[in-house]
């Protein structure tokens, strides 16, 4: 159970409400910021759903690797009361505390600047081990692209966590199939795949990365797991998920909209979530 800035959230009901909500927030943050990155905000806000707010208790950590996808992150943070309406309405503004990347040390629920790809899960790891050290029972989570499993940072955290069994760090992967210069099969092969990652000792599991309740139980599932091992949740997702116009687009990793885009966009969501 979590609490909202709006309400108990007691069933997968509630949280499947949020879907909408949030993708509205989303959207109505990036038009009037005049900004671009929707299409992964809208591709990985599911699983923030599922996780930040829905698994991540006080003293735990959740990063935001794709840091891209801030408006996600904020939006998401203003839904659990971490920062205010008014704050909101700030975003992308001059001397905003919610610039286009997440910025450290003025929101709580925010640790790290992130965004500089590749460099979440090592950050991440490094948390986990403190935990693990401190035996405090908290868990560490973080959202990272498919396109950053190409960096080597993220290839040595990984094995840093194996090595350490970190059984306390929960991965979660946007598997949308694009980064910034095209298809992810087409740049250095699929990184985001089940077999690498269980080939260096992950427990990997492959979902819908939009369908909440298979997100929050799987992460039930991790959690009752104290086997010494790092878990990976490989979320499958489309770019754009919920307008019609942005899914698997790659321009909707960098444009903003147009006054009637914004119309279409806005309608698409109503219709497509209850």
């Amino acid at each position: 159970m979590i609490t909202s800035k709006n309400n108990t959230l007691n069933s997968f009901a509630d949280l499947k409400k949020l879907q909408k909500t949030l993708r509205l927030r989303i959207l109505e943050m990036y038009f009037t910021a005049n900004a671009g990155h929707i299409g992964c905000s809208l591709s990985c806000v599911d699983l923030m759903i599922g996780s930040l707010l829905s698994h991540k208790q006080d003293n735990e950590v959740f990063l935001l690797s794709k840091g891209h996808a801030a408006a996600a992150l904020y939006a998401c943070l203003n839904e659990s009361g971490e920062i205010s309406d008014e704050e909101l309405k700030t975003f992308y503004k001059n001397g905003t505390v919610l610039p286009a990347h997440p910025a450290p040390n003025k929101i709580a629920g925010i640790p790290f600047a992130t965004g500089s790809l590749g460099h979440g899960l090592p950050i991440a790891t490094g948390i986990a081990q403190a935990s693990k050290i401190l035996e405090n029972g908290e868990y560490t989570y973080v959202l990272m692209s498919d396109g950053e499993t190409n960096e080597g940072t993220t290839w040595e955290a990984a094995h840093y966590a194996v090595a350490k069994g970190l059984d306390n760090l929960i991965v979660m992967v946007d598997k949308n199939g694009l980064q910034g210069f095209g298809n992810t099969d087409e740049i250095l092969g699929v990184s985001a795949d089940k077999t690498k990652w269980e080939a260096i000792g992950f427990d990997v599991v492959e979902c819908d990365g939009h369908n909440i309740e298979e997100i929050y139980n799987q992460i039930d599932l991790f959690k009752a797991k104290k086997n010494g091992i790092p878990k990976l949740l490989i979320a499958n997702t489309t770019k754009g998920k919920g307008v019609s116009y942005m899914e698997n687009r790659m321009e909707w990793h960098y444009l903003p909209m147009k006054p009637e885009q914004f119309e279409i966009a806005m309608n698409d969501v109503n219709n497509n979530y209850v």
